[in-house]
């Protein structure tokens, strides 16, 4: 296992739904992906010993004034990013937010918002690995649960391994 020597990130997402089901997206203003839609979600505030789901609950409120709690929240999959952007490695929470927000947040220093449908997530800008594992991971498991781990060394192809399934 040739994986270099980089930080470790402890980070949830946070994937929320209007009433019709559209998702909730931010335009990244800053890195790491600059100029990429995303869903929520932020590191955890690993000094205070925050839990992945108070994270979930606290960026939810914070980047969207939605106030939810952590029942509200599905926990669909653990991702361990190796050598993200060559900068970092990743320990990714994804949940799935349960309690559909009511409108479009305000734009914060992060950056904007905006509602979209699964089919239109395809045609914007999208962070490469959230293309081709992130959304595909949400489509397939958002009511169960799975764990993974992605090489995503600079110059190879992103390698994902499927560690856990639970069906949903």
């Amino acid at each position: 296992m040739s994986t270099p020597a980089l930080a470790y990130k402890i980070a949830v997402l946070v994937f929320l739904e209007n009433a019709a089901g559209e998702h909730l997206l931010l335009l990244r203003a800053k890195a790491p992906n600059f100029g990429s839609w995303s869903p929520i979600g932020g590191k955890l505030e690993t000094a205070f010993g925050e839990s992945p789901f108070e994270c979930a609950v606290r960026e939810t409120q914070e980047e969207t004034g939605h106030v939810i709690t952590t029942s509200d929240l599905h926990l669909f999959s653990v991702i361990a990013e190796k050598a993200y952007e060559g900068q970092s490695h990743w320990l990714m929470f994804l949940f799935r937010c349960k309690q559909p927000i009511a409108a479009l947040p305000p734009d914060i220093s992060e950056g904007k918002f905006g509602f979209f449908s699964r089919t239109a997530i395809e045609n914007i800008p999208l962070p490469e690995t959230d293309r081709t594992a992130l959304w595909p991971i949400y489509d397939r498991y958002r009511d169960g649960f799975v764990s993974l781990r992605a090489d995503c060394s600079p110059d190879k192809p992103i390698h994902v391994v499927i560690e856990e399934i639970i069906a949903g």
